[in-house]
């Protein structure tokens, strides 16, 4: 069997063939290759979501394996780890996925998950002098006994270091800082 385009179909492969061409100039393949400038949000935000298990912590998941992680990129995703004996655990939903741009999580995280609480994790990308800005917010609410403050300090030190973890990733290759590397 053979098959063939039509002329209309043929003309219209090399009109897009031809736009697509004029918009990939030498210098958008190079940014885009290379991860700086406005491209580089995309690799980050590629790095966040598809290589979630080479930067997060394995301290922070239940299975004590950061790669058993997965980022579902698309509402409803899933922030999901793999448990062992086909166990699993939702730590977040994704109510948004703009790549390159923005992805919203909705859910208590780790121990959190027993408690009466909700939480959102918001992480927004933006062009930043040659590379890219990330910012993440994670506002919770609810009751626990004591109040939810008794967490903040501790939910600060685990998302900064997950955060660190990422930058060190993109930048380096690896979570950890490399020796002789500068301290951010």
């Amino acid at each position: 069997m053979h098959l063939t385009y039509t002329d209309e179909q043929e003309e219209l492969r090399r009109e897009l063939a031809d736009y697509f061409g004029q918009l990939m100039t030498p210098e958008v393949e190079e940014e885009m290759a290379s991860g700086d400038g406005e491209m580089g949000r995309g690799d980050v935000y590629r790095r966040l979501v598809h290589n979630v298990g080479d930067w997060w912590s394995s301290a922070h998941t239940f299975s004590g394996d950061s790669h058993a992680l997965t980022i579902d990129n698309r509402a409803p995703g899933c922030f999901c780890e793999r448990l062992p004996n086909l166990g699993t655990a939702r730590h977040m939903e994704v109510v948004m996925a703009a790549p390159g741009e923005k992805l919203v999580m909705r859910g208590p995280m780790g121990p959190l998950q027993t408690l009466a609480i909700t939480a959102v994790l918001s992480i927004q990308l933006s062009p930043d002098a040659g590379g890219a800005k990330l910012v993440a917010t994670y506002a919770a609410g609810g009751y626990i006994p004591g109040g939810l403050n008794t967490w903040a300090a501790t939910l600060d030190k685990v998302l900064t270091e997950q955060f660190t973890r990422l930058k060190n990733y993109v930048e380096h290759g690896t979570p950890l800082l490399p020796p002789g590397a500068p301290k951010p």
